[in-house]
């Protein structure tokens, strides 16, 4: 276990973004699938600063982790649960499946993996140049 800043503020500013957006906008496309782009975008940052894990197999726990919560949802693991009446369960796993869930989900993850390349790629430029 870490403790790493860059990616703790990434996440908290993701996290005032999606409250931002759970609060004052709701229509049909931002609330249900930025958000949805963001937040798993926001679960790999949060991970990535407690995890020294290579970015890749962590994009890939969190989509997949992504994927297992909308599988929830599809099976009604809320209602099975006894959960339907828990505001914060409903919120938290949530009720209802989208298939374009699943793709904003692995869009956010394709965004993750291109700035990971990105940055790294910037890094090792950098790196190289001081020698």
């Amino acid at each position: 276990m870490t403790f790493k800043i860059r990616p703790f503020l990434v996440f908290i500013f993701l996290l005032a973004v999606e409250v931002m957006i759970a609060l004052y906008i709701h229509d049909r496309i931002i609330r249900p699938y930025v958000g949805d782009y963001l937040v798993v975008i926001l679960i790999y940052y949060f991970c990535k600063t407690f995890l020294n894990v290579r970015p890749l197999p962590l994009a890939l726990g969190v989509l997949l982790f992504s994927y297992a919560v909308e599988v929830a949802q599809l099976l009604k693991v809320v209602e099975i649960l006894g959960l339907q009446d828990n505001k914060l369960a409903r919120i938290v796993i949530g009720v209802s499946f989208e298939w374009l869930d699943l793709l904003a989900y692995t869009l956010g993850i394709i965004t993750v993996i291109a700035i990971e390349h990105f940055v790294h790629k910037n890094l090792e430029e950098k790196a190289n140049e001081g020698r």
